[in-house]
């Protein structure tokens, strides 16, 4: 089945005039940054069939006539074309909001021929800039990409939209590499007699995270790769810490490490390795590989019992369970006299180097192995 992007017109291929947000005049067409390369790159390597979707308030009415729109959107059109990107249909709804016509987006009456089962919604997409864009996706089960920052998060979640917008980016070159890429996202469970745990992972996140295992140190720590690696995190955990922190630190660290390995994917175009940071009095250096094996070097030393709640002996045995679970190598290594100091540079140093080797190049799309797999 055909896959399609449905794509708003001004404001995402276009810019709109602030004015009177109509584009009727050649001195108005002026084009969004990117927006040649990234279209061409989706054409050429990519099996997405692309149709405009443009909502033009009063067209054909005095204050918009039909003259006055023609001769920009032809030579959009001719633009496009000469660089080698084609659209196969072009729906335009002229009416005005307060008509609530059902043509207009975000209502799909113009649409339903992509209804008829030849096309797969399901990984289509609908580019725009606005929520009424992201409203058409859901009205057409696909769903979104928000282009631009006309829209707040904020908006979105109070719309009970946050689920349709798959990406939210003002970057049309990174529109085509998560189309190429996909999405870098994993949710693991792991429930045994000791925990239960629920870990949510975006890997191309924006560093946001909700935490909660019952250690508040530890909570801290977690917090730190989310923030630093630019993933967006979701850990719960119900763990038996009436015994001891034990199983908690342990069976997090081993659903952790298997979310980030899932959620890494095939890891074709990723940067594979990565840091050393100081803080304050520390030195903490994490140098880790992806390369599908695990393997742990630790040399860090610690002179109290706990940091906060957390043992101090239970930060080798996270580490260790997170490369094996993750499947990759490990080398760490810390300095310095405060023992908070050191083991929070050692988790945002991970942070660091996890951000540097889940980096992506969808132009240098392959496998960073001479064996071929990782």
């Amino acid at each position: 089945m055909q896959r399609v992007l449905f794509i708003d017109r001004d404001g995402t291929l276009i810019k709109e005039p602030e004015t009177d947000f109509q584009v009727d005049s050649l001195e108005k067409l002026e084009f969004m940054p990117g927006v040649f390369r990234a279209l061409y790159s989706i054409v050429s390597l990519l099996d997405f069939e692309l149709v405009i979707v443009s909502n033009q308030d009063g067209l054909g009415t005095k204050s918009f006539p039909e003259e006055t729109y023609w001769p920009a959107q032809n030579k959009m059109l001719r633009a496009f074309e000469n660089e080698g990107v084609t659209f196969s249909k072009i729906f335009v709804d002229p009416t005005l909001p307060e008509q609530n016509a059902p043509t207009r987006k975000p209502g799909i009456a113009m649409l339903t021929e992509y209804l008829n089962g030849n096309y797969d919604l399901k990984n289509s997409f609908v580019i725009g800039d606005r929520i009424t864009d992201l409203k058409l996706a859901l009205n057409l089960g696909t769903r979104a990409i928000l282009y631009g920052n006309n829209v707040s998060n904020e908006s979105i979640l109070k719309e009970g939209l946050n689920e349709i917008c798959a990406l939210k980016t003002d970057d049309w070159m990174e529109i085509f590499a998560f189309l190429r890429a996909g999405e870098r996202k994993a949710t693991v469970e792991r429930n045994t007699a000791e925990t239960k745990i629920e870990i949510k992972i975006d890997l191309d996140g924006t560093g946001t995270s909700r935490i909660s295992t019952g250690i508040g140190f530890f909570d801290h720590m977690l917090d730190q790769i989310a923030r630093h690696a630019s993933i967006d995190l979701v850990i719960n955990v119900k763990g038996d810490t009436h015994v001891d922190e034990h199983h908690t630190i342990e069976d997090t660290a081993l659903a952790l490490g298997e979310a980030i390995r899932k959620a890494l994917g095939d890891k074709r175009g990723i940067e594979r390795y990565g840091y050393a940071l100081p803080m304050d009095d520390c030195m903490a250096q994490v140098l880790i590989d992806f390369g599908g094996r695990p393997w742990l070097v630790w040399n860090a030393e610690f002179k109290r019992e706990k940091v906060g709640e957390m043992p101090t002996e239970m930060f080798l045995h996270f580490f260790k369970s997170f490369s094996d679970a993750a499947a990759c190598n490990l080398n760490i290594k810390a300095e310095g006299d405060n023992e908070h100091h050191k083991i929070e540079g050692i988790f945002k140093a991970l942070a660091r180097a996890l951000k540097m080797a889940k980096k992506r190049n969808v132009f240098e799309y392959q496998l960073p192995s001479t064996k071929g797999v990782l």
